[in-house]
């Protein structure tokens, strides 16, 4: 596959920060390079006059990045005719910085051929991204329009499972036996036109082209040209299988401080590399999806079709529906001792609404330090008493606080108490819950990112609603 050309960007050439001010104002950037609104309004007038020439005139100077923004942004039954005024400025790297559903919406209105076209100009990773959510026969028209040596590696990338290191490598690298010398080893990074352009890191092979070492180029450019590489590598390395999970590859990458990884087969053998930038937006994709996981909101992208969205929204909202009848069947209970008790109907909201926002902040914790590996088998103990200590901390410093509140409003002790008494209780409830649930979901292989929020949302409503009228009913007379 081809490699990406150096770009005109003044914030990694060194740029100055008045020639940054200079280049937003004539890009229509703003100071924390966002598009600004004039700028995205001139573009979309200059395209609905006809005007191509002036539309091209103002967005050639944006970066690709800053293009794919600009597309995202302009409305969708519009952004068709946007991208055809623009024409060869919507290139194979805008396409690939775009959003996966804008991406899919513009290629859609395009031949095999010209998609063809734009995912050779890619590194594999990159173009397994631009057609790997096509129709079937979509992307085998694609592939079929490929030359044979760029198909062969997208087929190959293909075969992995999504979100795997197999999807997410280049193949693109440079690995060398470790017989050759550094003076052989520069002689044939000058010779070979062929090698890829970007790479920090040279892989040195056996006979079977399993990785032994590496070699960083800042080595190889500081020693004398007699030295072996075999004398020179570093044997310890961090190897990436290739039906690794990214979200797994992403924690290998910040624990180690990887810039890149070798990626091999079943067998051990080299097939491709990782580098931080891919890793990056994992990290970023991956953090995002647990957030809105939690919530059910689906994958929350603003481009996403509404009819996903409300499928993807409804599914969890009918959950969260039957787990609030199963509360409201707990309140059932106690109709009498709430008839005759009106005030607890205005109290009890209280405890399972405190409740649920303690078993939310523990369920926040757990769920992250399950996704970053810092909660394993070897520390659930240990936390799950250290959340029921700061439970208990803050459940007591709550309870005698709305006790007081109570007595204050009521003038009842025994209310205070009960009430603070199941401020406690809930407390204590959510913090077990807000560990246990995500622990146990993670242990059964369901994605506790997912499933966690009803049941504990279920367990403080019900047990709140429980502790609180069911004290209630034992000690108000």
């Amino acid at each position: 596959m081809s490699e990406r050309g150096d770009m005109a960007d003044p914030h990694l050439h060194g740029a100055e920060p008045d020639d940054i001010i200079v280049e937003q104002a004539e890009t229509g950037l703003d100071e924390d390079d966002r598009m600004k609104p004039e700028f995205l309004s001139a573009v979309l007038d200059a395209v609905e006059e006809g005007d191509r020439e002036k539309a091209r005139d103002l967005v050639s100077p944006l970066h690709p990045a800053d293009i794919a923004d600009l597309l995202e942004l302009t409305p969708a039954d519009r952004r068709g005719k946007v991208a055809a005024a623009l024409g060869d400025l919507v290139g194979a790297e805008v396409l690939s910085e775009l959003n996966d559903y804008v991406r899919e919406d513009l290629i859609g209105d395009l031949a095999p051929e010209q998609v063809a076209e734009f995912a050779s100009e890619l590194d594999t990773d990159d173009a397994v991204a631009m057609i790997e959510d096509m129709e079937a026969a979509d992307q085998q028209a694609v592939l079929d329009a490929l030359d044979p040596e760029d198909r062969a590696a997208i087929e190959s990338a293909l075969s992995y499972p999504e979100e795997s290191a197999g999807r997410l490598m280049q193949r693109d690298l440079v690995a060398v036996p470790e017989h050759m010398t550094v003076g052989q080893v520069i002689d044939y990074l000058r010779d070979n036109g062929d090698l890829t352009q970007d790479f920090w890191e040279i892989y040195v092979v056996d006979a079977a082209h399993r990785p032994i070492g590496y070699c960083q180029l800042s080595w190889i450019l500081t020693c004398p040209r007699s030295i072996a590489m075999a004398d020179l590598m570093k044997r310890e390395q961090t190897l990436i299988p290739v039906d690794m999970d990214q979200e797994e590859v992403a924690l290998r990458f910040q624990k180690y401080a990887l810039i890149s990884a070798a990626v091999v087969d079943a067998g051990g053998r080299l097939v491709g590399m990782i580098t931080v930038d891919d890793v990056v937006h994992i990290i970023s994709e991956e953090a995002g999806e647990d957030i809105l996981r939690l919530s059910g909101a689906g994958e929350g992208d603003i481009n996403e079709p509404i009819l996903m969205t409300v499928r993807a929204r409804l599914i969890w909202l009918v959950v969260n529906l039957g787990t609030a009848m199963l509360a409201a069947s707990v309140v059932g209970l106690f109709e009498g001792t709430i008839e005759r008790f009106a005030m607890l109907a205005a109290l009890m909201g209280i405890v399972s609404g405190m409740g649920g926002n303690a078993g939310t902040q523990t369920l926040a914790v757990v769920v992250r330090a399950l996704a970053t590996n810092q909660l394993t088998s070897s520390n659930t103990a240990r936390m799950i008493g250290r959340e029921f200590r700061i439970a208990a901390a803050n459940g007591a410093t709550l309870g005698t606080l709305i006790a007081i509140g109570s007595y204050m409003v009521y003038g009842r002790m025994d209310l205070s108490i009960v009430f603070g008494c199941a401020i406690l209780t809930n407390n204590l409830v959510a913090g077990l819950a807000g560990v246990l649930v995500p622990v146990t979901l993670d242990r059964n292989n369901v994605d506790p990112a997912v499933s966690s929020a009803v049941f504990v949302t279920m367990m403080t409503d019900s047990l709140g609603f429980l502790s609180f009228l069911g004290l209630a009913t034992l000690f108000l007379r």
